[in-house]
């Protein structure tokens, strides 16, 4: 048994089932390994920004780690957009990237680099194995490291000739680290502020806003009649019908100011207080209430869990509540298309336990909150403001629940960042249904070029914020990638076209023109 075969048993053995891979020379001994392990999967990406981003999906919805397989450091490059994605969602990613071999680096050939030093601003533990025979070990603590609660970013970094040296085998999965639990004196304090009659909230992010978490923020409103808020870009976020709702904070940064602006008390768990995504000039960077107490009860690796239960039992909170989403659809919208038509449509036609990845940016403004009292759904948020999360994320969160639809809500501007997933979805035949917001634009960037106070743009500011000269043809690219794709232009069509593509099994694409 050689290095990388023992690497890859190790893996398996430790719970890592699936592979992203986009590999290289240096990792052919890896790619012979995983052809040799029947069960372990693997995935090709075409780009390793489809590589990372689908390991970042898979984390969210798996609750455990895939692997990826990169090519040194120009291929780990490449992906660290999206694993500074699934490190700001705290989603377990173990990175497997190869490296020169050890006595062929002083050479400097082409491709040699500073991969730990790239590594590490995207990664929460970075690791070069020292042989063969540690390679096992290394990736058994590797995947321990993946799994520090709720989820962390493992780089193992595997020198060729330790992949195809002889190894003594396979290593034993380590454990990995318990979830730190909250302070109950800080919960008694959270709890006396919430007592107190005035104006709270409980603020939530992370692990609290899962369905059993949200279920003792129900008892704690229920108690106390705290208002319950949400990070702007969550990993994970259950809701829909039956389940507790959420109020989730404005993005732009005056609005969440104001949001906020009346609460006494506000208890974070499982989020930190929130700060405005850019500087703008003359505007506040942090948002929370300048008089307000505030409760750092539980960080983002603090079990959430106990400490929302902790606090409940602390206010003598009932054991049920009333706080259910009830169930609202929209009426069908009519006429030409625009962003309202599509949520319509959405809330309407998904079906129980869907799994939404919104990436929709200016054009999903709509779907939030006009989808909150549909079926009951997963919806998997933008956590780290890196474009390009949300046609990869829908690849792994497919191959981790194939049991479950998966809709991508997708602008066309981030969508062309990791177009390749198109690629992946047909090859693999994943239940995914795309709808691209094509709105020939970079919007967003419309607006922040007026909010950051840049005076009045010209014809060469606006040329690099468009996206119609040329047009992109959506359907042309996704039927070019093995998707089926079909495009509306009026609500009616949308409507039919979203029907169509949810009720078929397998990847389809539907292109929402919303076109002035």
């Amino acid at each position: 048994m050689n290095g990388a075969q023992a690497l890859i048993d190790t893996l398996y053995k430790a719970g890592v089932r699936v592979c992203f891979a986009n590999p290289g020379t240096s990792e052919m001994q890896l790619v012979a390994a995983i052809d040799k392990h029947p069960e372990m999967r693997g995935v090709l990406g075409l780009f390793e920004g489809v590589v990372t981003g689908a390991a970042d999906g898979y984390g969210r919805m798996a609750d455990a780690p895939a692997a990826t397989l990169l090519h040194l450091g120009p291929g780990f490059a490449n992906g660290a957009a999206n694993l500074h994605n699934a490190r700001r969602a705290h989603a377990p990613v173990v990175n497997i990237v190869g490296d020169h071999a050890d006595y062929h680096r002083e050479y400097d050939a082409p491709l040699t680099s500073d991969l730990e030093g790239a590594a590490r601003p995207f990664s929460n533990w970075v690791k070069t194995s020292a042989s063969a025979d540690a390679l096992a070990g290394d990736g058994a603590q590797a995947v321990a490291e993946a799994m520090r609660y709720p989820g962390a970013i493992a780089t193992l970094i595997a020198p060729a000739n330790f992949a195809w040296e002889d190894a003594k085998g396979a290593a034993e999965p380590q454990r990995p680290q318990a979830a730190p639990q909250a302070d109950a004196a800080l919960i008694e304090k959270a709890a006396a502020a919430l007592k107190s009659g005035k104006a709270a909230a409980l603020f939530l992010g992370g692990m609290a806003l899962r369905e059993d978490a949200l279920e003792e923020a129900g008892r704690i409103s229920e108690a106390t009649g705290a208002r319950i808020i949400c990070e702007t870009f969550a990993a994970r976020l259950q809701r829909g019908e039956g389940r507790v709702p959420v109020e989730r904070l404005p993005y732009f940064g005056e609005m969440a100011a104001e949001f906020l602006s009346g609460f006494s008390s506000v208890v974070f768990i499982g989020a930190k207080p929130p700060v405005a995504f850019f500087a703008y000039p003359g505007k506040p960077g942090r948002l929370s209430p300048e008089d307000a107490e505030i409760f750092e009860v539980a960080d983002a690796r603090t079990d959430a869990l106990s400490a929302l239960r902790a606090l409940a039992d602390a206010l003598n909170a009932p054991k049920t509540h009333s706080k259910r989403q009830p169930h609202f659809v929209p009426p069908p919208m009519s006429g030409k298309l625009e962003p309202a038509g599509v949520a319509a449509a959405l809330a309407e036609l998904s079906p129980e336990d869907a799994i939404i990845i919104d990436e929709a940016a200016t054009a999903g403004l709509a779907m939030f909150p006009m989808t909150a009292g549909m079926k009951r759904h997963d919806w998997l948020m933008l956590t780290g403001g890196s474009i390009g999360f949300g046609l990869p994320a829908g690849v792994g969160a497919a191959i981790a629940r194939p049991d479950r639809k998966v809709i991508c809500l997708q602008a066309d501007g981030s969508a062309m960042y990791t177009v390749q997933a198109l690629w992946t979805m047909a090859r693999e035949k994943l239940d995914i249904t795309t709808v691209i917001f094509n709105n020939a634009s970079y919007a967003i960037l419309n607006i922040e070029l007026a909010r950051v106070g840049a005076g009045n743009p010209g014809p060469k500011a606006l040329s690099l914020l468009d996206l119609s000269n040329p047009m992109i043809d959506w359907v042309e690219i996704s039927n070019g990638m093995g998707v089926p794709g079909v495009r509306a232009t009026t609500a009616e069509s949308f409507r039919d076209a979203l029907k169509e593509a949810l009720e078929a099994r397998g990847p389809r694409l539907v292109e929402a023109d919303l076109r002035p």
